[in-house]
């Protein structure tokens, strides 16, 4: 039983780190189709205080990519 909870444990903290790589490779991918690397976009995003965070950048970018060009637009 305590095996099976640590994993338990292990596994929850790696789905986090696993979401979050995704979106940052899912955001990179849509900034380089507009000229900018993912540092750069996140960098002018947090200059801008464009309150979006990665999660949401990410769906944007993949689902609505003409509101993810309005934001590329709104922080060059």
């Amino acid at each position: 039983v305590d095996k099976a909870m640590q994993y338990a444990y292990r596994d929850r903290k790696q789905k986090k780190r696993n979401f979050r790589s995704l979106w940052i490779m899912r955001i990179n991918a849509a900034a380089r189709l507009h000229g900018m690397s993912y540092s750069q976009f996140m960098g002018k995003v947090k200059a801008a205080n464009i309150e979006l965070n990665r999660k949401v950048l990410a769906d944007l970018a993949m689902n609505h990519p003409e509101a993810f060009a309005a934001i590329v637009k709104q922080v060059k």
